[in-house]
């Protein structure tokens, strides 16, 4: 067996190296890396392997281990006992990788390639540990992904999911611009500042923070190949110009969101479809059942300033987002109640609208509760995510369907998205929404 150094190094080159990781590379009698790794040990003796073609240098390295075990089954040891001959024990391979080489590095490709117990690993500071140092943030709870030599997917749902601290990996398709691009046009949750670390550990290290426009239009702004990105999540977006809101579908950025779950709220696209569903009427009262974050509530209490909105939500935290949500909006109408369905429902004023955005494992009895006191001429809809969820209104439906006419929507809806410069679609989760009213009144138009 030929051992196998894994050796990570900085752009300190070898003076950032420990005493064994230095031991590993000087007494190796293979050298493999990069041109630059390789450039930080001009007078090694050993023969040199660029590691430009990761195909290309694992023949190499199994051709010398090969060639290794081959002139050892040879050996005579009678007549072949001259102690300057290398044997098995006497070679060794160097390979020379950035950072910590199980760390999105070539680790995981050389533990593919060879038996675990030929290999020995000498990380060093990653670029994600040197660039936390530098901007000061604990990163224990950071979403880390890499965007080096793959899509972005990982990063998008990273996002998506409103994740507080995201650092990425970067290459030459997916730059610092790209990912502010990225940030752009996905309607996010949150807002995000964005650091870009270069060269860590280096003597022209640069560390800039950008909002994501400013550095989405520096597209042809020339960053360090060497770089990472932080993405953080603003605490706090900032307050909404009234002014230039849309009247109808705002942006889920503009709303103040769970902390843990920022993602966790009916999504434009899906609301303004159950909004339409709704068929809303000036006058009328509105129940939003499972309010959340009260997206859907504060959109009819904006459409319907004549309308009394009750927006009910079990958790205090749900419940105090409706209240901060209500007041950053300026609706007037959005009567905010915390309490569990359905047995806070008693308390509210019969509805003409009825929209069911969560239930707390109770959707059969919900129903059961709105149907009794829903106005002539009322309307529920419901926003179902799961299947079992879908299976329990069917149940009901089935149960119920002399009394009501139902519809129901797939929801399947994908948003654009930049990759680099090229643009693909990314999915949003698919959302059923089933919209009832009584068999009496007149049909529910499709």
């Amino acid at each position: 067996m030929v051992p196998i150094h894994v050796v990570g190094i900085g752009l300190e080159g070898a003076a950032g190296l420990t005493a064994a990781a230095r031991q590993a590379v000087n007494c190796a009698t293979l050298l493999v890396g990069s041109d630059r790794h390789l450039a930080y040990f001009p007078d090694h003796a050993a023969p040199k392997v660029p590691l430009a073609d990761f195909h290309a240098m694992l023949r190499q390295i199994h051709a010398y281990i090969g060639a290794a075990s081959q002139a050892e089954t040879d050996a005579d040891p009678e007549t072949d006992a001259d102690p300057e001959t290398e044997t098995d024990a006497d070679l060794s391979i160097a390979v020379l990788t950035s950072g910590d080489p199980l760390f999105f590095g070539l680790g995981r490709l050389l533990l593919s390639e060879f038996p675990a117990d030929w290999l020995t690993f000498h990380p060093h500071l990653s670029a994600i540990q040197l660039a936390f140092s530098r901007i000061k943030v604990p990163w224990q709870d950071a979403r880390l992904v890499s965007a080096h030599g793959r899509s972005p997917d990982t990063l998008i749902q990273a996002l998506q999911q409103g994740a507080a601290k995201i650092a990425a990996l970067t290459d030459g398709h997916n730059t610092p611009p790209a990912i502010a691009r990225l940030v752009c046009d996905l309607d996010l949750p949150g807002q995000y500042h964005l650091w870009v670390c270069e060269n860590l550990g280096g003597a022209d290290e640069r560390v800039q923070c950008f909002a994501p426009a400013e550095l989405a239009a520096q597209r042809d702004t020339p960053f360090a190949p060497l770089n990472v990105v932080i993405l953080l999540r603003d605490a706090e977006a900032d307050a909404p110009d009234l002014a230039t809101l849309p009247m109808f579908g705002i942006p889920d950025a503009a709303f103040l969101s769970f902390g843990d779950r920022p993602g966790l709220m009916t999504k434009r696209d899906v609301r303004v479809l159950a909004l339409a569903e709704l068929a809303l009427r000036p006058g009328q009262v509105v129940w939003d059942i499972g309010a959340g974050t009260g997206s859907v509530a504060i959109e009819a209490a904006r459409l319907c300033p004549a309308s009394t909105v009750y927006a009910l939500e079990k958790t205090a935290a749900g419940f105090s987002l409706i209240q901060q949500n209500a007041e950053r909006f300026q609706v007037k109408n959005l009567k905010p109640m915390q309490g569990k369905a359905p047995e806070a429902l008693s308390l509210l004023p019969a509805p003409d609208r009825v929209f069911i955005g969560g239930s707390g494992g109770q959707l059969g009895e919900i129903l059961d509760d709105c149907a009794e006191v829903l106005k002539p001429g009322g309307r529920m809809v419901l926003a179902i995510a799961t299947l079992d969820h879908l299976a329990i209104a069917q149940t009901w439906l089935q149960a119920n369907r002399s009394t009501w006419q139902q519809h129901a929507l797939q929801v399947n809806l994908a948003r654009t998205v930049p990759v680099a410069d090229l643009t693909r679609f990314a999915p949003l989760n698919p959302v059923t929404l089933i919209t009832l009213q009584r068999s009496d009144r007149a049909p529910i138009l499709s």
